[in-house]
């Protein structure tokens, strides 16, 4: 008989009253959009300058617009359309999960591209201090998916292996786990190390360019633990969507750490 750790018993809802529920998985997006906004503030106040304090709380709303919007469209349209095609009330239905950190990045992508062109500041420089925060809401909507019983791992025999609610009798990774050390606080901790020891924000681009590899890197990496989408699973030669959308932003990753390294210091 293999060795498993019981799954916690967390209820998803932290408070109800009646109807409304508060869910860790709300707050999870909650926490990380304030602690990575007041992050930016932070860095937003060191040289070189990037933008002023008021322009960051700004930044807070554009970027929540491209989290929320981005990450709920982006799983409608490449995970689960054929269901939101047939259930089209459902894409509304936010609090039962459903979110894709792909298409979030998208959206923030853009709502920080329109904030910069509005606000007359650069674009990689906005993007850099985005980036440096976004392992924050990384780190704790992972753990968030651990506490609801979702988006588990393959069936293992490792001695952490967890028996998920949702996940059959067998232990299973708790490759949630895995990306919420990764994704989150791993690459905080890189990114935070570049920034405290080196210049790197004296080159645009360069921070973003090591999260965007930094990210592709870990989530690929992970995806061999984690149990594929069960309505799309394996895709090609074994690989999982999650993979083949990480291959694009490691790519791009790679190409703005060459071109960012390429021009002058400011």
């Amino acid at each position: 008989m293999l060795f498993a750790l019981p799954f916690p018993a967390i209820d998803p809802v932290l408070i109800a009253f009646g109807p409304v529920a508060i869910r860790w998985y709300a707050l999870a997006y909650v926490g990380g959009l304030l602690l990575g906004w007041r992050y930016m503030r932070h860095l937003a106040a060191k040289p070189p300058a990037t933008m002023t304090p008021n322009q960051a709380d700004d930044l807070l709303l554009w970027a929540t617009f491209g989290v929320l919007l981005g990450g709920r469209l982006g799983y409608v349209l490449i995970y689960n359309p054929g269901f939101y095609l047939e259930h089209p009330v459902e894409i509304l239905a936010v609090w039962r999960g459903g979110m894709a950190f792909h298409g979030g990045m998208a959206g923030v992508l853009l709502a920080i591209a329109l904030f910069a062109w509005r606000q007359k500041l650069s674009f990689l420089a906005v993007g850099d201090l985005v980036a440096a925060a976004t392992p924050i809401g990384l780190l704790l909507g992972r753990l968030a998916n651990f506490i609801n019983g979702e988006l588990f791992g393959r069936t293992t025999d490792v001695p952490w292996g967890v028996v998920f609610p949702n996940g059959g009798p067998k232990p299973r990774h708790p490759s949630q786990i895995y990306e919420a050390f990764f994704e989150g606080a791993l690459l905080f901790l890189l990114l935070y190390l570049l920034l405290r020891f080196t210049n790197i924000r004296h080159r645009p681009g360069l921070l973003g360019g090591v999260f965007l590899s930094g990210y592709g890197i870990a989530r690929f990496g992970v995806e061999f633990f984690r149990q594929p989408d069960m309505h799309i699973g394996f895709i090609g030669p074994g690989l999982t969507m999650g993979q083949l959308l990480s291959l694009p932003v490691l790519a791009a990753g790679l190409a703005l750490l060459f071109w960012a390294w390429k021009r002058p210091s400011i």
